[in-house]
C-alpha cells in the first residue's frame, strides 16, 4: 500500500492561483499514475494532491516510490519553484470492497506518508525485511514511532534514493510541530473549529455527532472531516451523498469519496446546496 502527495501544495495555490497550481499538481499526479502502472500496481483513488495505490510486493513499492521521486525531481522548475513529493508505503493484507481498500495496512501506509517530508520516502522495517538484499541495502532505520492502536512502537526506515544523500537519524517532520492551521465551520448560526493534529469530527443527524445537522436528507452519521498533517479531508459515508462547492468552483457530489477542503466554501448533506440554502454549512481553512 503506497501513498504519495505533492509537498507544499497549499503554498502552490497561494503563489500561482488555482488554475496554474492545479495544472502543476495534475502533472505530478499523471507522473505518479504512470509509475504505478509500470510496476504492476493500481491507483485506488486520488484525493486532492494525493495518490493512494496498491502494488504487488515490497520490492515494487520501493522501486515505484524511487521512480516517482526521480521523475518528479526532473520536472521543470516553474517561476523558481521546484515541485516535490513525499511518499510512504507499507506491505500487508488489505480488505477490498467497492473498488476501495481498507484495514490496518492502509492506515499504517498513510502514517508513513504522514511523517515524510518533501523528497522523502518512508516505510516500515517489516516491509524492508521483505525486500531482496540489494534493495534492502538502500534503506536505513531512523526511528521508532508510537502508532495509535499499536501496542508496540513501529520501526521506521527511510529509502535513500538520491546519489550521495546524507541521512539523518530522525526526520524533521517527526519532531517539528504541525503547521498552525484551523478549519472553521458555520451552521445555523453556530461555529465549530477543528485544529488539533490528527483530530476529526462527524457530521449528521445523530445526537452523538460533533456537528448535528437535523436535515431530513442527512444520514445519521453522514460525513467525517479529519485533519491529516496540515490538511483537512471531508469523507462522505452517507446514502444520499455530500454536496461541496469550493469558492469559485462548481458544486461536486461525493458518494463514499473524499475531497481536500481548501480556502472557503459550502457543503450540504444529502442534497444540492441550492435546494435548501438554510441547511448550508459554510467552511474556511485558516492559517
Amino acid at each position: 500500500m503506497l501513498f504519495a502527495d505533492v509537498a507544499g501544495s497549499t503554498k502552490l495555490y497561494d503563489a500561482f492561483g488555482d488554475t496554474q497550481a492545479k495544472a502543476m499538481v495534475d502533472e505530478c499526479i499523471v507522473v505518479m499514475r504512470s509509475v504505478v502502472a509500470q510496476y504492476g500496481g493500481r491507483v485506488i483513488k486520488t484525493i486532492g494532491d494525493e495518490v493512494m495505490c496498491v502494488l504487488p510486493h515490497a520490492d515494487a513499492g520501493l522501486l515505484a516510490a524511487t521512480d516517482m521521486q526521480t521523475k518528479i525531481d526532473a520536472l521543470p522548475v516553474v517561476s523558481n519553484t521546484k515541485r516535490a513529493i513525499r511518499v510512504g508505503f507499507h506491505f500487508g493484507p488489505v480488505i477490498e470492497e467497492n473498488n476501495d481498500v481498507f484495514g490496518d495496512t492502509v492506515n499504517l501506509a498513510a502514517r508513513m506518508a504522514g511523517v515524510a517530508k518533501g523528497t522523502q520516502i518512508i516505510t516500515t522495517l517489516s516491509t524492508v525485511q521483505l525486500m531482496v538484499p540489494m534493495l534492502r541495502a538502500s534503506t536505513r532505520r531512523i526511528a521508532a514511532l508510537a502508532v495509535k492502536g499499536k501496542g508496540d512502537n513501529i520501526e521506521v526506515c527511510e529509502v535513500i534514493w538520491q546519489a550521495g544523500e546524507e541521512l539523518t537519524m530522525a526526520t524533521p517532520s517527526m519532531t517539528q510541530a504541525p503547521r498552525n492551521v484551523e478549519l472553521v465551520l458555520l451552521y445555523a448560526g453556530a461555529q465549530q473549529s477543528l485544529r488539533d493534529a490528527n483530530s476529526a469530527m462527524v457530521l449528521g443527524r445523530d445526537a452523538s455527532c460533533q456537528m448535528v445537522v437535523p436535515d431530513r436528507m442527512a444520514s445519521r452519521q453522514h460525513a467525517r472531516i479529519e485533519r491529516r498533517r496540515d490538511k483537512f479531508f471531508l469523507t462522505d459515508q452517507s446514502t444520499n451523498g455530500t454536496f461541496v462547492a469550493l469558492e469559485g468552483e462548481a458544486e461536486m457530489v461525493l458518494r463514499r469519496e473524499e475531497v481536500m477542503l481548501r480556502g472557503k466554501g459550502r457543503m450540504a448533506l444529502g442534497h444540492s446546496i441550492s435546494d435548501a440554502p438554510d441547511e448550508t454549512i459554510y467552511f474556511e481553512v485558516r492559517g
